[in-house]
């Protein structure tokens, strides 16, 4: 047999079997009401049937039926109706440019140290710049301590803050004395835990002073001594601990 022939048999076996189905459905009936062929069926899913076969559609949630069972249609108040509200769009540039949507994408356009000057524009970009530490990943604060002596005691504390509040986990002390490490101590208490990384740069600090910094700076574990010629070879071994795991020396005079 060609296999046309087969196409046709098969053809014709599936029509037959079909029609034996949708005649069979004819002879059955439940409570009296006639149940429609398979043919019937699938012409009504693909085609559309009769009208009888649509379900009803499902009540509104704003009618109700009354004594007599007619519905009733309750009229919609504003109170039905969910207000939404729309964010306000600038209307000036200089509403543009204190915007905080339209700043969080002007600031990326920019380095990490191009912010720094950026922060110095207003308080409100300061604000939203110090609020966010991915605009300053991949920089060390130098925190000059001959001029900082000079600054009042809060103007010191506020300085500390705000290397917190940008999210740094390092910090390069440059110039620092045995007082600018005390007070860094007393000034800057949650360093404790924050600050990994310690750079100590052409300072006069001594071993009294390095000590005071290791042990107030717990969740210390890289410390880099650059220049620092008051500093023993006793005293700097006397006061590392084993959490330090990465140490850097450079032109310390005294230590071999």
């Amino acid at each position: 047999m060609s296999a046309q022939g087969v196409v046709e048999r098969a053809s014709a076996e599936l029509s037959k079997r079909i029609t034996g189905l949708g005649l069979r459905g004819k002879h059955h009936s439940r409570n009296g009401l006639q149940k429609t062929s398979v043919m019937e069926r699938v012409t009504n899913v693909f085609c559309g049937g009769n009208v009888s076969s649509v379900p009803p559609d499902k009540p509104s949630r704003f009618r109700s039926k009354s004594a007599t069972g007619v519905a009733q249609v309750h009229p919609v108040t504003p109170q039905t109706v969910r207000k939404i509200h729309l964010p306000e769009h600038p209307q000036s540039l200089q509403e543009l440019l204190m915007d905080d949507r339209f700043l969080g994408k002007f600031f990326t356009y920019f380095s990490a140290s191009e912010r720094r000057t950026l922060a110095q524009v207003c308080v409100r970009w300061r604000d939203l710049l110090y609020r966010s530490p991915r605009y300053w990943s991949g920089l060390m604060p130098v925190v000059r301590c001959r001029e900082l002596r000079q600054a009042h005691p809060q103007d010191r504390a506020r300085l500390y803050a705000s290397l917190l509040r940008r999210g740094f986990s390092s910090v390069c002390l440059l110039g620092a004395a045995d007082e600018d490490a005390l007070d860094l101590v007393h000034s800057f208490p949650l360093a404790t835990k924050h600050v990994h990384s310690l750079s100590l740069r052409c300072s006069s600090v001594s071993d009294r002073g390095l000590e005071a910094l290791l042990d107030h700076l717990q969740a210390l574990f890289e410390l880099e001594l650059a220049g620092c010629n008051e500093l023993t070879e006793a005293g700097l071994w006397a006061c590392l601990t084993p959490r330090i795991v990465s140490l850097t020396l450079t032109d310390c005079i005294n230590v071999a």
